[in-house]
């Protein structure tokens, strides 16, 4: 990788600001009525005072918290009929009061069913309108029983319901503010981070700015007691690879790794700090990448530091219930497949059916750049969930489709592998990384942005508005860490995160400044 000196400029403040519209409809159900689009039905349209609260429906099981401290808005549920019962969706908008002439879709996660109200409260908060929708199920993140030899509602999950949500809250927001949307962006993680590649493949004309965060685009057991254990071993030894000491592991492909360290002794009684033969092969296993037959990739192996977060994956040595279910549902196994029994023809079954053409993998993205389109994605180091080998994967077989068309990919699409995260958000106690950038994900309900630094340079969304609109492309976002996650009251540290394939180059005194790193 390319080390690169940072030198931080001063804090850089925006003037993305909302103003109160004029000729806005009245946030009643007849009013909204009447400027549904033809053939849609609204559930319902309620308006929220400043500083309110929304009730999320009782039947959106997907995301049921309902999200707090929201700006004036109208809230507005709508369904969109299908062909038949199965091909039916829903979506939600957040309509504010004081809108900033943007709309802001965001994601869902996992296998769930819901309008995601809880991510829709924060972007809100931008001043955004807001998008989200059902994708044509009610059901939680690792509910996969609904696809089951359903294939309308797997499309609806894989594509239609995100696109055509797209396309009708843009049609109803125009309508509800007498006004066109200047700028639309799109920001998600996970499944949502899947959504945002897919919109950009099939859909490049949706949004002006993508944001996808650890996308799940391709779709004999070590007890979760010793994850910590190989997760501090690995620390002791990579931690130092960039040449500092901070408990950040800045290159994971970098370090020279023996795990023979972590074997048991000889007779040795306790195995509570170290691991037995039969262990060490299971490790073996697991960070060495799934190659299927005539040597094709089936999937990457997690990285050194991701550790803390296997048991994501594992469930009492069993696999995340989510992989299980989209085999035994979406793939139509049913319920009686055991997961043991996985081989190469489910693989190779998988890759026939594209269950609910979910399968984010058309790397040419030109018509989107030609466009003049821009792409943030972003991917933990340390996630235990999907592995981010997957992500430089895509990074990679995205350059090669579009540089011999004389495209230069970073121009238009930054990647930035974020030291220390986990799974759309969270690190290790051990490791307190400053990974927090305001992805709609990290952020708490109630919260948004990053306290006291509401700017381009800390803030994934703001740096991609900044982007689009002013043309400045983030040569790197400011990561934040936090005494306490939830809360954040107080910042412990703070360093720039870089696009790939460069990386920070960090001195001892930079590493332990505070809050006053950025300015």
């Amino acid at each position: 990788m390319t080390k690169m000196k940072v030198q931080v400029p001063k804090l850089i403040l925006l003037g993305f600001t909302a103003t109160l519209v004029n000729g806005a409809v009245d946030c009643t159900f007849s009013a909204v009525s009447d400027i549904m689009p033809q053939g849609l039905s609204l559930s319902f349209a309620q308006h929220i005072p400043e500083n309110g609260t929304f009730t999320v429906p009782k039947n959106d099981t997907g995301w049921p918290t309902d999200p707090i401290n929201l700006p004036e808005l109208c809230a507005i549920g709508v369904m969109v009929p299908g062909e038949t019962s199965n091909s039916t969706f829903g979506f939600g908008l957040f309509l504010p009061k004081n809108w900033n002439q943007r709309t802001l879709t965001v994601g869902n996660g996992g296998l769930a069913g819901g309008v995601n109200w809880q991510d829709m409260g924060t972007g809100v908060k931008y001043g955004h309108a807001l998008f989200s929708t059902d994708t044509g199920h009610n059901g939680t993140s690792t509910d996969a029983t609904w696809a089951y030899q359903n294939p309308q509602s797997q499309t609806n999950w894989g594509w239609r319901a995100l696109h055509e949500t797209v396309v009708y809250g843009k049609n109803i927001t125009e309508a509800f503010y007498n006004s066109k949307p200047a700028f639309n962006y799109y920001q998600g993680c996970s499944t949502g981070g899947r959504q945002g590649f897919m919109e950009a493949q099939r859909f490049p004309d949706d949004f002006d700015g993508v944001i996808a965060g650890a996308p799940a685009w391709w779709t004999v057991k070590i007890p979760v007691s010793m994850f910590d254990t190989i997760g501090k071993e690995v620390l002791r030894q990579c931690d130092g690879q960039d040449g500092l000491v901070d408990t950040i592991i800045m290159d994971p492909y970098g370090c020279n790794f023996n795990p023979e360290t972590l074997l048991c002794a000889e007779n040795v009684t306790d195995t509570t700090t170290c691991l037995t033969a039969s262990q060490l092969g299971t490790l073996d296993t697991i960070t060495r990448d799934y190659i299927g037959g005539n040597s094709t990739m089936v999937f990457p192996h997690w990285l050194l530091g991701s550790e803390h977060f296997w048991d994501m994956n594992i469930d009492g040595g069993s696999p995340n219930v989510i992989g299980v279910g989209y085999i035994q549902y979406f793939l139509g196994l049913g319920a009686d497949w055991d997961w043991r029994n996985l081989d190469e023809a489910v693989v190779q079954l998988s890759e026939q059916l594209n269950a609910g053409q979910a399968d984010a993998s058309d790397y040419d993205i030109s018509p989107f750049i030609n466009a003049g389109k821009k792409f943030i994605h972003y991917h933990g180091l340390s996630d235990g969930g999907i592995a981010t080998g997957a992500s430089f994967y895509m990074y990679g077989h995205i350059n090669r489709a579009v540089s011999p068309q004389g495209i230069n990919l970073h121009d238009s699409y930054r990647f930035f592998p974020i030291p220390g995260m986990g799974h759309c958000t969270d690190t290790a106690d051990y490791v307190n990384a400053p990974y927090y950038i305001a992805g709609i994900s990290m952020t708490n309900n109630g919260q948004y942005s990053v306290p006291g630094y509401h700017d381009a340079e800390h803030d994934v969304l703001y740096a991609l508005m900044n982007w689009v609109e002013n043309g400045t492309a983030p040569d790197y976002i400011i990561g934040t860490a936090f005494s306490n996650f939830t809360t954040q009251d107080s910042i412990t540290r703070q360093r720039p995160i870089c696009p790939y394939p460069q990386q920070a180059s960090l001195d001892d005194h930079a590493a332990n400044m505070d809050s006053n790193f950025s300015r």
